[in-house]
């Protein structure tokens, strides 16, 4: 497209886009050909200004998209209020585009943030945007390029005025689900890049569950991929039904050329972009024991160490698997509800972290709504999902999902078969880091009593931090309420190191 003609285009094209969008990698292209087919006209730019006209002769050839070569001119082409996307890589270049967009914009402007951007940074552009009279939402957006061009799960938060302005166009591009749309407002500040930081995490684990059942399957039982890929196949037909169950089932039945399966090909060092390593820090920091989700990324960890793995299966022969000589079936249907019931356990405790994140940021996050937001569209869609949003739905303010009475049931059936696996597992040396955590969590958190007694003991053993006793008539006499300092020795001193702190 020539200058003249582009200037003639813009001219005519003035304040008549919907809603502009920069940054027009893959995903950034397919979500503006998909907000085009949802009936809505879009403005796109691009700081490499070549790729707009690439786009407009190729991929949106024949479409209302409209393009500019400057944000002066892109700014140009939005209604008002106006409500610009961008879809840039997390960190600095966000940060930059802001600097270039204000000037140009006017109070009630909507800058929207899709990127994987990390939710404090997210908090403080809300600040600093709102600050310039202008409105800022942070956008979780998953479901890859797909779900980009045909309807992704959008998890949008932080300027309550930004939704009535910005809800028509999102809730049409997402993915529907049930005659839903998989997108609702979030909350304020950072919760819509925090929901999607948690849904990252989820997916961690939701990957090494699946990964932990196909090499029990395969290094325990001695299956074949293609043997496990019927497996996962069945599996996808019953109450795993997922987006990860049904690729697992593609990626295990694909062969190389020479009919080998690719996946035996693949270097086994995985890779992460830290979303779930946010995740895990996150819990960390505000105490909540998101343990699967932990192991998940220390899994990830240990799988690059590869020349170290190597070196170890050396020195530190593997544990030889003894043919299994039970029912394989009947191991099967465990290893089915095993990989059922951790995920229940995961699930668990992402809303957990959720629930303690809204207590510290001063959110108000919306359960059923955020469960229905996974239901399609992103990586961790599942049917389960529809499980969890029933839930929620019944029960918004739910302590726990483990206390829902459905989930109560299903993770209580699958109990006797979830131990069955991971025992065995142990016994085969095949490792099972995040079917243990899930287990352990399970056992720990129905534990009305635990060892913690022992811990406290020691830390005011040795270091004078003191403990409280359990309530009861029998402990009066040791000030049930009170921070206690024992001399355990009788050499140690009276005077005690701190407060009690849980």
């Amino acid at each position: 497209m020539g200058m003249l003609t582009r200037h003639v285009q813009i001219e005519r094209m003035d304040n008549s886009a919907d809603i502009g969008l920069i940054g027009l990698a893959v995903m950034g292209q397919n979500l503006v050909l998909n907000m085009n087919d949802k009936g809505f006209t879009v403005a796109a730019y691009n700081r490499t200004t070549s790729k707009v006209d690439h786009f407009l002769e190729n991929e949106a050839k024949g479409t209302k998209v409209v393009g500019a070569h400057s944000i002066e001119e892109f700014v140009a082409l939005l209604k008002r209020p106006r409500k610009i996307i961008l879809l840039v890589k997390a960190g600095p270049a966000v940060d930059e585009f802001i600097g270039q967009l204000i000037p140009h914009l006017e109070k009630g402007d909507i800058i929207i943030d899709s990127g994987n951007s990390h939710f404090p940074d997210t908090e403080r552009r809300v600040k600093e945007v709102e600050a310039k009279g202008l409105l800022y939402v942070g956008s979780g957006i998953s479901g890859g390029e797909d779900g980009a061009r045909h309807g992704p799960s959008l998890m949008p938060g932080g300027s309550d005025a930004a939704w009535p302005e910005i809800k028509e166009i999102f809730q049409k591009t997402a993915a529907q689900t049930d005659g839903e749309a998989c997108c609702d407002w979030v909350g304020g500040g950072g919760a819509g890049h925090y929901v999607k930081m948690v849904h990252n995490g989820i997916e961690y684990g939701d990957m090494q569950l699946i990964c932990e059942a196909y090499w029990i399957l395969k290094q325990g039982l001695g299956l074949s991929e293609k043997e496990i890929s019927e497996i996962f196949k069945k599996w996808n037909t019953g109450v795993l039904d997922s987006f990860l169950i049904e690729i697992t089932r593609d990626i295990l039945a694909y062969n190389d050329d020479d009919g080998e399966p690719l996946v035996t090909k693949i270097l086994d060092a995985a890779g992460q972009k830290g979303t779930g390593k946010w995740t895990a820090v996150n819990a960390l920091d505000l105490g909540q024991p998101v343990t699967l989700i932990g192991e998940a990324v220390f899994a990830r960890c240990l799988s690059s160490l590869k020349g170290e793995r190597t070196r170890a299966s050396k020195i530190l022969p593997s544990t030889k698997p003894h043919p299994f000589e039970g029912n394989k079936q009947q191991f099967i249907d465990d290893l089915e509800q095993a990989l059922y019931a951790s995920k229940i356990v995961s699930y668990a405790q992402g809303f957990m972290l959720m629930r303690e994140a809204a207590n510290e940021y001063n959110w108000k996050l919306n359960n059923p709504s955020i469960a229905l937001m996974w239901r399609g569209g992103c990586i961790i869609r599942s049917v389960f999902l529809k499980d969890i949003t029933n839930a929620f739905r019944k029960n918004p303010e739910l302590e726990n999902l483990l206390f829902d009475d459905f989930f109560a049931k299903a993770i209580t059936q699958a109990e006797d078969g979830w131990r069955r696996v991971i025992a065995q597992a142990v016994l085969w040396g095949v490792p099972a880091p995040a079917f243990s955590s899930a287990l352990s969590f399970f056992d720990g958190i129905r534990q009305e009593v635990s060892s913690a007694s022992l811990l406290q003991a020691q830390r005011d053993y040795f270091g004078a931090h003191t403990f409280r006793v359990m309530p009861g008539k029998e402990n009066d006499h040791l000030k049930s309420g009170q921070d206690i300092h024992i001399n355990w020795t009788g050499r140690g001193g009276n005077v005690s190191a701190s407060s009690y702190q849980v």
